[in-house]
């Protein structure tokens, strides 16, 4: 399975191969019969944790050259999962709100080095003793030593401040850490950032961010504030499987005051656009909304861990992966968890949108890189060269298993065509 997966890589990262052949990249024999292994593999591991849905896509530069939905959105009506689903993205928003202060920066209308107090006067924290001024650039690399949350227990009653209450209770919060000390992940922070956003331009933090980054990019399935429009369109959230199999509906959850890091909604054709967003280049204008120096700003380390295997750069997390660097971020709200994860360097995107407390987007985006980096660049050069295009194989039970994908598997077999999914029975699979 993992020789015959490769083959995607090789025709993702060396595109002008596919081209040769005269036909999209994802129809490639190669490729279209690597990426029905991964969905294979997808569909085995949805079966084993019966988890509800998935929604997923593959970007490769400015290309969504795949993507697909697995199982439902809504399992009591039977509605298919599909790449137009829409999900909360929890905390993949903080990537917009860190966008939007970049913009402004780029703009001269602020510095990261600004201490957030000249923007917000109304900041008033009891600061831990002997550290810095907390600055822009520590509320987007989490190192600004505030504590997580505001001072509300919304995690558990799912009653979110607004706005005014949150600045209300700020006063009477002590910071964790003093700046530059120690990374701690921070809602509060961006919260604080999307209202450094809002007092700078003047403009509601949703209307800033549907103006200058959602519309220029063609994100016409995203929003802010979720009108009834786009909740009527999310996927159905759903909770742990309990041992019945069983799952409770959960809440919706408007996240109010802590909006720019957690209240987006999206889609996988959507997110696609953001991310071929971060492989681009040049000057800022039209869809291209920040320039290509500022996104590499964005994607650099500004914050390394101890044990050099990950940090954050401004808004991105940074990670190393089977020898290589992965950004983005992932999401978790209330019957969704979320991700997004970029290689910038061989520009290709991996989009995983799951409808489940117990969903796992970011193992499912990893296996895809893990297979990916199997082999050195030169290596993945000289097996293109070796490869000849094939006829195009069938997906069957057997073959499968016998690549070591799924153990002791059958499935429906239901017509391509169907809207109705594939449903698995498998054993535990690798």
């Amino acid at each position: 399975m993992k020789k015959r997966f490769l083959c995607v890589v090789l025709l993702l990262a060396m595109g002008g191969a596919a081209a040769a052949q005269s036909q999209p990249l994802a129809q490639h024999p190669e490729v279209a019969s690597a990426i029905r292994l991964w969905e294979a593999w997808l569909e085995a591991q949805m079966a084993y944790r019966q988890q509800p849905g998935i929604s997923a896509g593959i970007v490769y530069d400015q290309e969504l050259v795949w993507s697909r939905g697995f199982g439902f959105a809504d399992v009591e009506k039977r509605s298919p999962a599909t790449p137009q689903t829409n999900y909360r993205i929890a905390s993949i928003s903080k990537l917009f709100t860190a966008t939007a202060i970049l913009q402004l920066r780029d703009a001269g209308k602020l510095q990261l080095d600004d201490p957030v107090a000249r923007h917000l006067p109304w900041f008033r924290l009891r600061r831990a003793a002997d550290g810095p001024v907390v600055t822009i650039r520590h509320l987007l690399t989490h190192t600004s030593g505030l504590p997580r949350e505001s001072d509300f227990p919304y995690w558990t009653d799912a009653k979110f401040p607004t706005r005014e209450q949150l600045m209300a209770r700020l006063a009477e919060q002590d910071a964790a850490y003093p700046p530059e000390t120690r990374w701690k992940y921070s809602n509060l922070a961006l919260a604080l950032a999307g209202e450094i956003v809002a007092a700078v331009s003047g403009e509601p933090y949703h209307a800033y961010i549907e103006k200058h980054i959602l519309a220029p990019l063609g994100m016409t399935a995203t929003s802010v504030l979720v009108p009834p429009e786009h909740r009527a369109r999310l996927a159905t959230a759903y909770g742990r499987r309990m041992p019945d199999g069983k799952r409770e509906l959960r809440p919706f959850m408007d996240t109010s005051g802590i909006a720019p890091a957690a209240n987006l909604s999206s889609n996988v054709e959507d997110l696609a656009r953001f991310a071929a967003l971060q492989f681009r280049d040049g000057p800022a204008g039209g869809r291209q909304i920040l320039r290509g120096s500022t996104l590499r700003e964005m994607h650099r380390i500004h914050w390394l861990e101890p044990n050099w295997q990950s940090g954050w750069g401004l808004g991105f997390s940074v990670r190393r992966l089977a020898g290589r660097t992965l950004v983005g971020h992932g999401g978790s709200l209330a019957g969704y968890r979320t991700t997004v994860s970029l290689d910038t360097k061989e520009k290709i995107g991996v989009i995983v949108l799951t409808n489940s407390d117990d969903g796992d987007p970011g193992m499912y985006a990893d296996k895809f890189f893990e297979w990916w980096r199997r082999l050195s660049p030169v290596q993945r050069r000289r097996r293109l060269r070796r490869s000849r295009p094939t006829r195009r194989g069938t997906l069957t039970r057997d073959s499968i298993a016998a690549r070591g994908a799924i153990r002791r598997c059958s499935f429906s077999t239901a017509s391509s065509s169907s809207s109705t999914p594939r449903r698995w029975t498998c054993a535990a699979p690798h």
